[in-house]
């Protein structure tokens, strides 16, 4: 049922390094309490059955191949009368009443669909389970720079969606090998994916109200340079290679001298 209990909701505001922040306070327009069940059902039903191919299929009598000729002459025999080896009781024969490809989408007004959303976003405000991030500024893809944000916030063993103002790539290949962890465009998030989730890290400019970014020191150590590791590693082999020269030449020279000494003493 639908529940329009009228309230205001404030969340935790955090940074993208996980510093807590001063609470923010959520929109009115569509934080108000309204949480319509039947709508949300009839929306994740409609989500779920688009998602379908609908490619199932099955021949049918006249599909199979074969069949052409009469298996046995009408009378005479003794056996059931029979006109093809492709009727449904016979083994290989053709599928009675099968799947055939059909299209299983389900359309539902776009007015039904922004209740649904905001339904389902304001049972997650109801639980608490909305956290504002002020904003999202990555200058190349860095799953361990998200995956310490998740984990600073407590959240690392529940799924997660984050939204963000507008298209981030940086911030969505950061998150993609994250299996509890789902990166979109506030846009284009939907019913499905916000009760998918437990947790949901909303930017803060997604909500209108652009929170300043706090200067901070980025916490995860930098990648080595790549270049560094090949001249190092070509060293090591340098010197491996000068220390095991010497030792060669040393048992070669060995042999050498066993045989002057030998034909001295002769």
């Amino acid at each position: 049922m639908a529940d329009n209990t009228t309230t205001s909701f404030r969340a935790n505001a955090y940074t993208a390094q996980g510093t807590a922040r001063d609470s923010f306070a959520l929109p009115e327009t569509l934080f108000d309490g309204t949480v319509n069940v039947p709508v949300m059902h009839q929306a994740v039903k409609a989500f779920l059955a688009n998602q379908r191919q609908g490619n199932a299929k099955t021949q049918i009598r006249k599909h199979v191949t074969g069949g052409n000729q009469k298996p046995w002459k009408q009378k005479g025999t003794g056996r059931a009368r029979a006109g093809s080896t492709r009727a449904p009781h016979w083994v290989g024969g053709g599928t009675v009443f099968g799947p055939i490809p059909r299209s299983y989408a389900q359309y539902v007004p776009r007015q039904v669909r922004a209740l649904a959303r905001k339904s389902a976003l304001n049972a997650r405000a109801r639980e608490n389970a909305i956290f504002v991030i002020d904003q999202f500024n990555y200058d190349a893809p860095r799953t361990a720079r998200l995956k310490a944000l998740v984990e600073r916030l407590g959240v690392a063993d529940q799924k997660v969606l984050i939204l963000t103002d507008g298209t981030k790539p940086n911030v969505f290949l950061s998150g993609r090998n994250l299996p509890a962890v789902h990166v979109m465009p506030y846009s284009d998030v939907s019913t499905y994916h916000i009760l998918w989730s437990d947790v949901v890290l909303i930017e803060s400019g997604a909500l209108g109200q652009s929170l300043e970014p706090v200067a901070e020191r980025d916490e995860v150590a930098p990648r080595p340079a790549k270049k560094a590791a090949t001249k190092t590693a070509a060293k090591k082999t340098t010197a491996k290679a000068a220390a095991k020269a010497p030792a060669k030449s040393a048992a070669k020279k060995a042999p050498a001298a066993k045989k002057s000494a030998k034909k001295k003493g002769e």
